[in-house]
C-alpha cells in the first residue's frame, strides 16, 4: 500500500522523501515498481489472507477453517468457506488436533452413585438448568496439576473452577463455591458429574442438598454421558499446548488467561460460532426487548439445536 501511494505521489514528491517519510527503501520501491501489477482478485486475496492470519493468531493458533470461516463472516467478510480454506493451505495454517480421551476416575466402592437423569440430553433450554463437572490433570515439571470445572450446558459458559496440586474434594467444592457466588443457581439445578470418589463424598453432596440441587452422574466408564465436559477438556489441554510446564504456577497463569478466552472470545460450533459470553448477552437482550414473549418454547429454540460438540 505505501509503494502504490509512492507511485501515485512521485509527480507531486520526491520519491527519497516519500521513501524516508513511510520508512520504505528507495530500492524496495523501484524493484516493486518493476513487478506485474496485481489483478483485483490477487489483491482481495492477499487482503484476506492478511485477516485469516490475524484470526488465526488470535485464537493462539487453535482456530482451524470452519471457526475462522465464521469469525470473518461475524465481521462482516462475505467470504465461502472452500476460499478460507484454500488460502489456509497457501500459508500452512491449521487448526491444532484434539487429543484421545483417556479415562481418570476413581471411583469409591463405597459410596452411594446417583442415577443418571440427563442421560445425553444436552440441549438446555435456559441458564443455570444442567451444570457439568469433572477433574483433570495437566502435567508439570513439579508434579501434576489438577482443574475441576462446572459448565453451564446451557451456554457451555465456564462458571466454576479450582486448581490444586490434589484432585480432592477440596479442589471440587472450591470450584462449586465460585460457580454459586456467580451465578445463585435456585432450587433444581441438575448436577452431572461422573462418580469420582471427589464427588460422592459427604463434603461435596452436603453442599449440593444445601442448595436443593439434583444430583445426576455418568454410568461406568461412559465418557459420552458428559460429553460436553470432557470436549472442553480436550480443548483447554490441546489449546495450552503439549506441556509439560515447568512450574504450576506458570500452568496456573495459562489456564486462567485460557478460560477468559474460553467464555469471553472462543467460538462455539455448538453456540452458532459465538462465545458463551456473547451467546448469553444475546439471549438477554432478546428477553428484555420482547419480555412478554420469553416462554419455555421460546427459550427451547434459542437453545435447543445444540449438539454435544464444541
Amino acid at each position: 500500500m505505501r509503494f502504490e501511494f509512492i507511485r501515485a505521489e512521485k509527480a507531486h514528491y520526491p520519491v527519497r522523501v516519500m521513501c524516508q517519510v513511510l520508512a520504505v527503501s528507495p530500492s524496495g520501491f523501484y524493484a516493486w515498481q518493476g513487478r506485474p501489477l496485481m489483478t483485483p482478485q490477487v489483491r482481495a486475496n492477499e487482503v484476506l489472507r492478511m485477516r485469516i492470519r490475524a484470526v488465526h493468531a488470535a485464537s493462539r493458533g487453535c482456530y482451524g477453517s470452519p471457526r475462522i470461516h465464521a469469525a470473518l463472516r461475524a465481521d462482516g467478510t462475505h467470504v465461502g468457506r472452500n476460499r478460507v480454506i484454500r488460502l489456509m493451505r497457501a500459508d500452512q495454517l491449521r487448526g491444532r488436533p484434539r487429543r484421545r480421551f483417556r479415562v481418570t476416575t476413581i471411583s469409591a466402592p463405597e459410596a452411594t452413585h446417583a442415577p443418571n437423569h440427563l442421560r445425553q440430553r444436552f440441549a438446555v433450554s435456559a441458564p443455570n438448568r444442567v451444570w457439568t463437572a469433572d477433574i483433570t490433570a495437566l502435567p508439570t515439571a513439579e508434579g501434576w496439576l489438577f482443574v475441576a470445572v462446572l459448565l453451564d450446558l446451557w451456554s457451555r459458559r465456564l462458571v466454576g473452577w479450582a486448581i490444586s496440586d490434589r484432585a480432592d474434594s477440596a479442589l471440587v467444592s472450591a470450584a462449586w463455591r465460585m460457580a454459586v457466588t456467580t451465578r445463585q443457581p435456585v432450587a433444581g439445578l441438575v448436577h452431572h458429574s461422573d462418580r469420582g470418589a471427589q464427588y460422592t463424598s459427604e463434603v461435596y453432596q452436603s453442599l449440593l442438598r444445601a442448595r436443593g440441587v439434583q444430583c445426576s452422574m455418568s454410568r461406568p466408564g461412559n465418557c459420552w454421558d458428559n460429553a460436553p465436559t470432557e470436549s472442553f477438556f480436550r480443548t483447554l489441554k490441546v489449546e495450552l499446548g503439549p506441556g509439560p510446564w515447568r512450574t504450576r504456577t506458570d500452568s496456573m497463569h495459562a489456564i486462567a488467561t485460557f478460560v477468559a478466552f474460553y467464555n469471553q472470545d472462543r467460538l462455539h460450533s455448538s453456540l452458532g460460532y459465538q462465545s458463551p459470553v456473547n451467546f448469553e448477552h444475546q439471549f438477554r437482550g432478546c428477553r428484555q426487548a420482547a419480555p412478554e414473549q420469553a416462554s419455555p418454547n421460546r427459550e427451547a429454540g434459542a437453545g435447543g439445536r445444540r449438539s454435544a460438540r464444541m
